[in-house]
């Protein structure tokens, strides 16, 4: 006979909306979404937070159970185990990053489609939080082949979007030292890692406006050292 569980939707449970300036799913006020997916996102959720404070390694499903508020047993009704919780966040995120890859496609310059990629999740409740979960997955995928694919293959949708909206646009044509697309979206993905590497690293906490600041700064500078001649292209 089904548990009471899973015939109701607890007053608990997480409503589910796509914050569009994010490449997260977060807990906001919305319409009550069917309870299976409900639950998934409230333990994808809770993983997220466990990962990041504790590391993928020495997290377990009882941290899991615990952080969501629910039972261990009813976590692995979804889940079979950790490898299964981080391939569906990988699932999740990589639809994140379409959306925010379509955004950045509707911007007029690529400067913009850059503004767009590198503020995504700025604006986030705990932007450090998110920065101290992908550092640990890096860390995780040196050891374990299952989650390198994982974040390879994310890595891989990222980088091809990217690459695109440079191959597309008119300024990715005037490129330092002919840089090609794929070069120059090597480049600044390794400038993206280096800022999520300061989050985890610097002593305070940024708001959300400091944090948008900075990140627009760094991507303009970015954009001074990577094209020539698009200043005009680029209104700046």
């Amino acid at each position: 006979m089904p548990q009471a569980d899973s015939l109701r939707s607890p007053e608990s449970e997480w409503d589910l909306t796509m914050n569009e300036r994010s490449f997260i799913f977060r807990p906001m006020s919305q319409p009550q979404l069917e309870p299976t997916l409900d639950r998934r996102t409230q333990i994808l959720d809770a993983a997220l937070v466990c990962f990041a404070k504790r590391g993928f390694h020495q997290t377990s499903m009882h941290d899991i159970s615990a952080e969501a508020g629910i039972s261990v047993g009813l976590i692995y009704r979804y889940f079979a185990n950790k490898e299964t919780v981080i391939s569906a966040m990988a699932d999740r995120h990589k639809k994140e990053i379409q959306e925010v890859l379509e955004r950045a496609r509707q911007a007029p310059t690529l400067l913009e489609s850059l503004e767009i990629l590198f503020t995504a999740h700025c604006c986030e409740n705990s932007p450090k939080l998110l920065s101290a979960f992908v550092v640990d997955l890096y860390a995780e995928a040196s050891r374990n082949p299952q989650v390198a694919n994982l974040v390879r293959d994310v890595l891989q949708t990222s980088m091809d979007g990217v690459t695109d909206l440079i191959a597309r646009s008119p300024e990715g044509k005037n490129a330092a030292g002919g840089l090609t697309p794929d070069e120059l979206s090597e480049l600044i993905f390794a400038v993206a890692r280096g800022m999520l590497m300061r989050d985890v690293l610097q002593p305070q906490e940024m708001t959300a406006a400091e944090r948008r600041t900075a990140q627009l700064e760094v991507v303009r500078r970015l954009w001074r050292l990577l094209f020539t001649n698009t200043m005009e292209l680029a209104g700046v």
